[in-house]
């Protein structure tokens, strides 16, 4: 079974690759205890060659949140006042004449549910335009001001509302500095690196560390100011195979207490154009019942994918863990449909 399983994988990854005109990429696919373990590289990528996490350095920055939790450090109900001067944060949430912004928890951020809008794919001059056109860094101080000029989507925790922006998780990493008086580099490496025998996943602090080259279209293009900006919400290194050994350790308890995870289970519905994704405790899930697969698959994925093509799903109804790169910033959905593709040819358990 395994032996057809790996040509039929290989089958459908290369027909993706072929049909999107990808120019490198890597997938690894393997069950908790690594006993079906399939890998696929293209381009001169492989399993351990650098990738780019991305918007998946959003679980890195959640796995340092849930593990503070567990040591009493903070509170999900924390207001995110309590970690910055009033000047930082009036007006960021103004919603309809209302101001909101001296409301807004730590869950509000984790659980994508605060209305603030995103300024990565918002707005005339918006990060992604800038990342495409230019290398530009910018501070937290900076992300904050551009998002006070937009207009916020809802009020923090309008029921079954939730909006996908990166500036939740800029705060969350700024919460986590603050609390640990360290570097956010310094806190994954304690907290997640070390403690998974990580030695080719960092968070890059200066232009000498090594950053991979993102594809938009045909051009390859090299933004390491951007990315040594993103930090908490996109900034992180990696490999398949390290991200695959911190995504079992993430839903298999290896980091924190799993039954604090499993006690967040609010999660709901992004915005349309991320459909059909429902966000909650700092990862994605996508249900695969439904018009998602025309009702021919049970269960959901659970995880992260990045709009530059990184991707890291969990599929429990199959023990299944897949990570990997597609390397493409214009077909941000691939990653989520190749993931769905592969949960669907696992007929059986591991």
């Amino acid at each position: 079974m395994n032996t057809n399983l790996s040509q039929r994988l290989e089958r459908s990854i290369n027909k993706m690759i072929a049909s999107n005109q990808i120019h490198e990429a890597v997938v690894f696919v393997e069950n908790t205890n690594g006993e079906f373990s399939f890998s696929k590289g293209y381009g001169g990528k492989g399993i351990d060659s650098p990738l780019l996490m991305a918007s998946i350095t959003k679980m890195l920055t959640t796995t340092c949140i849930l593990i503070l939790k567990e040591q009493g450090r903070l509170s999900l109900d924390d207001k995110i006042m309590k970690y910055f001067d009033n000047s930082v944060m009036e007006g960021l949430h103004v919603y309809k004449g209302k101001e909101y912004s001296f409301k807004l928890t730590l869950s509000d951020l984790l659980y994508q549910i605060s209305g603030l809008p995103d300024i990565y794919e918002e707005g005339s001059n918006s990060y992604k335009n800038r990342l495409i056109n230019e290398d530009c860094s910018y501070t937290l101080l900076e992300s904050i001001g551009a998002t006070q000029k937009l207009s916020p989507h809802f009020a923090p925790r309008t029921t079954k509302r939730a909006y996908y922006a990166d500036i939740n998780f800029d705060i969350l990493g700024e919460i986590i500095e603050k609390i640990t008086n360290q570097s956010l580099s310094n806190a994954y490496s304690h907290y997640i690196f070390e403690a998974l025998g990580l030695k080719n996943t960092y968070l890059p602090e200066s232009e000498n560390d090594f950053v991979p080259v993102i594809y938009n279209g045909d051009e390859a293009i090299y933004r390491p100011k951007f990315v040594i900006s993103s930090k908490g919400s996109g900034g992180c290194i990696t490999t398949a195979r390290e991200m695959m050994i911190f995504l079992k350790a993430f839903f298999g308890g290896g980091l924190f207490d799993i039954s604090i995870l499993n006690e967040l289970s609010l999660f709901n519905k992004l915005q349309a154009a991320m459909w059909p994704i429902c966000y909650g405790s700092g990862y994605m899930r996508i249900p695969l019942g439904g018009l998602t697969t025309f009702f021919k698959a049970k269960g959901e994925l659970k995880g992260h994918s990045s709009s530059t093509g990184s991707f890291a799903f969990y599929y429990p109804n199959k023990d299944l863990y897949i990570t990997g790169d597609l390397n493409q910033m214009k077909k941000p959905a691939l990653p989520i449909k190749l993931s769905i593709q592969i949960a669907m040819m696992i007929k059986e358990k591991f």
